[in-house]
């Protein structure tokens, strides 16, 4: 089997590249190979490199930027997602695309359900969500992967940031009023490649789960409960810091171009029902970047 993998610089693609490769032949795309601001091109390059089975990490993630930039946002996140599910649909090819909990508009305490409705709160969220529905019109065989978090020992985001900050700075102040799991993009690539490598009928599965799964790590914490593990566990492994406090602080504290959910926890009961699959805890998964980080 022939795996096309797009996005491999990209955090969550370079953590599924090696992983997939253990599976099959991956076929890495990176910009250079499959540009998806040029959705024109997309059947072109998919009708060269035919490949079995197509993995979509590649997204448009700036999500303050987006908001000056909706266009490039929605070439990326949903017109190109678009031709690779008409691509894929007409051949029977199955499509395992990455979406976002910012579909959702962040209100109510308890976790979202694949099935609750939808209504992001920013451009991001919204040219995902358009991504999404592209994808289930095209009706070929997929599977919508939701997740939220996401951060590596690598690339940009939360984790590198707080692990700068807390490096230069006595003190930082971080949002605590937004919750979710942070998932790092090492379990995540996991996840994903247990559920490909359940048996040979992809379509069968992905129908099961009514192309829709959500994927995150267990538990939940704010953005300053994050900020605080990410500080104590630095400390632990004996990085040098000069951060002395992180206290919390409201979102209006913190005002950004975007709009973020407050609510960012993701139901996992499909993910266990319909796959068998129950993700690690999020101070599991975590620890083990910061081991990357402190180079163990």
């Amino acid at each position: 089997m022939r795996i096309l993998l797009t996005g491999v610089t990209g955090q969550v693609g370079g953590a599924l590249a090696p992983t997939l490769d253990r599976l099959a032949t991956v076929v890495a795309a990176d910009r250079a190979v499959l540009d998806l601001a040029k959705p024109a091109a997309v059947k072109t390059v998919l009708d060269r490199l035919a490949p079995d089975l197509i993995v979509n990490p590649a997204a448009y993630t700036a999500v303050d930027r987006a908001e000056d930039e909706p266009d490039i946002a929605y070439l990326v996140n949903a017109d190109s997602p678009a031709e690779m599910a008409r691509w894929a649909a007409g051949r029977g090819v199955p499509l395992l695309h990455f979406s976002t909990d910012y579909v959702f508009d962040g209100s109510g305490d308890r976790p979202w359900r694949e099935d609750d409705p939808t209504g992001p709160l920013n451009v991001y969220g919204a040219s995902k969500l358009a991504g999404e529905t592209a994808i289930r019109r095209a009706g070929g065989p997929h599977l919508i992967v939701r997740t939220s978090w996401v951060y590596a020992a690598r690339g940009r985001n939360f984790l590198q940031t707080m692990s700068a900050l807390a490096r230069e700075r006595a003190e930082l102040r971080v949002v605590a009023d937004q919750v979710g799991a942070p998932t790092s993009a090492a379990l995540l690539a996991q996840v994903v490649a247990d559920i490909l490598a359940r048996g040979d009928d992809l379509p069968a599965r992905f129908a099961a789960a009514r192309g829709l799964v959500h994927v995150a790590a267990a538990g939940e914490a704010s953005w300053h409960e994050f900020a605080s593990a990410i500080v104590e566990g630095l400390r632990a492994r004996g990085v040098p810091l000069a951060v002395r406090r992180v206290l919390p602080v409201r979102s209006e504290d913190y005002p950004t171009k975007a709009r973020r959910p407050r609510n960012s926890r993701l139901a996992l009961q499909r993910l266990r029902d319909v796959f068998g699959l129950a993700p690690p805890d999020w101070r599991a998964a975590l620890a083990a970047e910061l081991d990357k980080l402190a180079g163990r």
